[in-house]
């Protein structure tokens, strides 16, 4: 782990560098399965880590909140809040949320601060032909209401740290390139060359 000198308001020194890694994309782009190979990959690390996946936060922090535009926006500042609570205290959290709208992400980015967003990203068809659970065919017969790249829009980050093309790339190659970023950015240490 990176170790940092930097002192707390508890002033006790943090030996890793909390940072929120927020993963967002169409429902099916890859986002959880992304999410996993990068967690595994820390834990091999022996990183503090968590993770806070959108199917699973709706069931728990956000329960009730349905998928109206303030509603959705209410949801991610939850994540975010959470993320910002654990980030801060040298935690490294993966957020898997479709987070659809840019200004809530960007707001959620400026209060957090230590923020590396990864778009995932894949075409509508292929997300659709990816989808075990059948929501964008419900969706499309009109049984689901304001779905995200069907009657909803998804807003594609202007500027991501981390664009993972899913389907161009293996999972693999996509997970590379999330970890090659947090080691770029100074959150994660380059593994140890074997001779």
């Amino acid at each position: 782990m990176k170790s940092t000198q930097t002192v707390r308001s508890n002033e006790v020194p943090m030996k890793q560098r909390g940072v929120t890694i927020w993963f967002t994309g169409l429902s099916g782009s890859g986002k959880s399965t992304i999410a996993r190979a990068v967690e595994a990959e820390l834990r091999q690390r022996s990183c503090q880590i968590e993770v806070l996946d959108g199917d699973i936060v709706r069931t728990n922090l956000t329960k009730g909140l349905g998928f109206s535009k303030e509603d959705r926006d209410e949801n991610i500042r939850r994540i975010g809040f959470v993320s910002h609570l654990l980030s801060r205290n040298g935690v490294l959290v993966l957020v898997s949320a479709i987070s659809p709208y840019r200004d809530i992400r960007d707001e959620v980015r400026d209060r957090i601060g230590d923020f590396v967003e990864v778009y995932v990203d894949a075409p509508l068809g292929v997300c659709e032909d990816r989808d075990v659970k059948g929501l964008y065919k419900r969706a499309r017969a009109g049984e689901i209401k304001q779905f995200t790249g069907i009657d909803d829009p998804y807003e594609a980050p202007l500027n991501p740290e981390v664009h993972c093309h899913t389907d161009q790339e293996t999972i693999e190659e996509s997970a590379a390139k999330v970890l090659g970023k947090l080691e770029a950015m100074g959150y994660l240490e380059a593994p140890a060359a074997v001779n």
